[in-house]
Formats: structure tokens, C-alpha cells, sequence
């Protein structure tokens, strides 16, 4: 199978208005850039985004938003972002907040093909809703559903053509559990290699979750904010 594309552009075809995307990273950290401003420019829109956070209002996930691409997020935090509080304090923007571990569970899970789980984060809290209630071992557990995507969309440090990924540091994040857990995973690579030259016991993403590989360019590699001590 030919996985290797020669852009962003190219990797993101058949993604359509209303479809449900996972996009790796934490805050900015190992967030697939090239692939976001691809979706940026392409107009599509009515997504539902899961992702850790928005990024910020003029980067990363914040582009998207500034264009009311997004229908709804699905995220554990969101607080850089001024246009997604605005959007979600006027009704404009769908928001599905769940806690950390939880969303990453629910990634893991849709990625291992278990539907369902329970887990005590949130019981008696907002997060807990109509959802189903147990106890075990004599604390109360939600009953927390497993997440999936019609696309996952993941960066890596480097990749072969096989679609082998190595995560650099904390930039793997979010990205390793989702590529796992969307239908098509679309990989961009800051470094990509033929295959075989990867060291299989450095491989964090096997190759057999991903469909699409490509090698981005001009990293901004861009904080949520600095902070100086004077």
C-alpha cells in the first residue's frame, strides 16, 4: 500500500463538512500545523474536533475557529483560547469538556476496539450527567464511552514510508492513542525516511494504523505564552 503523499493538501482529501476529527498535541506541543492550516484553507467546515485543547486564537485548532469551521469540541482544556470562550459563552460553539485521564481513556479504548468503561473521575460532578453509575469496591464509577473518528490526524518526530512513527520527548502527547482510533489516520512527519531504517525498538506508532504519511515543513514549533522572570 502506498502511503507516503507529497502534502497536506494531499493527505486530507475525503475529509468532508460535519465529519468527526481527532488531531494530536497538548496546548501546542506535537500539534500536526501543516495538516490544521491545509483544513484551514480549505473551507471544510460543521467538524467535531476531539483534541486535548482549541490551541490558541491564532494557532493551531484557533484558526479553525476563527473561521467557525468547528461545530463542536471535545476537549479537557481550553483555556488560551478567547475566541472559543466567546463562541461558547454566545451559543455558537458546541463544547463536550471531559476530564484529562478520561479523554484519553476513551481515545485508548476507541483504539482497542473496547466500547465502554467505568472510571470514578467526575462522579457527582457536572461531568456526570445521565450517564450510568456503579459502584466497585465501594466507590461510585461513570459508566464512559470509547471515542473513534472518521479521521485521525497525528504528528510525529520522524516516520518511514510504512507509516512507522517515533514521537519526540512530550510531543507524543495525544498523538499515539489517536492514531490508533480514527477509521483513516493521517500522519505528517517532521523527518521521513525510507522504510527499514527506523529502529523497530524505537517505533511508538506501528504502521499498520496509518494510512496516509507525509513530510511537513516550516515548523513554528510555537508556546501558548512565555513567561519571563526579571
Amino acid at each position: 500500500m502506498q502511503k507516503v503523499v507529497n502534502n497536506a493538501y494531499e493527505a486530507i482529501k475525503g475529509i468532508g463538512d460535519n465529519m468527526t476529527l481527532m488531531l494530536g498535541g497538548f496546548g501546542l506541543c506535537g500539534i500536526p500545523e501543516n495538516t490544521i492550516n491545509a483544513l484551514f484553507e480549505s473551507g471544510i467546515k460543521g467538524l467535531t474536533c476531539i483534541s486535548n485543547n482549541a490551541g490558541v486564537d491564532d494557532w493551531g485548532l484557533g484558526l479553525l475557529l476563527r473561521k467557525h469551521q468547528i461545530k463542536k469540541m471535545i476537549a479537557s482544556y481550553v483555556g488560551e483560547n478567547k475566541e472559543f470562550e466567546r463562541q461558547l459563552l454566545s451559543g455558537e460553539l458546541e463544547v463536550e469538556l471531559i476530564p484529562q485521564g478520561t479523554l484519553a481513556e476513551r481515545i485508548r479504548a476507541g483504539g482497542a476496539g473496547i466500547p465502554a468503561f467505568y472510571v470514578p473521575a467526575g462522579y457527582g460532578t457536572e461531568v456526570q450527567g445521565d450517564k450510568e453509575v456503579r459502584e466497585f469496591n465501594g466507590k461510585m464509577h461513570l459508566l464512559e464511552k470509547a471515542l473513534t473518528a472518521d479521521f485521525a490526524v497525528v504528528k510525529a518526530w520522524k516516520g518511514d514510508t510504512k507509516g512507522n512513527l517515533i514521537y519526540r520527548n512530550t510531543a507524543s502527547n495525544f498523538n499515539n492513542m489517536m492514531a490508533a482510533a480514527g477509521r483513516i489516520t493521517i500522519a505528517e512527519v517532521e523527518i521521513l525516511v525510507p522504510a527499514g531504517e527506523l529502529d523497530p525498538n524505537q517505533v511508538h506508532t506501528q504502521g499498520i494504523f496509518v494510512k496516509r504519511i507525509f513530510q511537513g515543513t516550516d515548523y513554528k514549533k510555537r508556546i501558548e505564552f512565555a513567561t519571563t522572570i526579571s
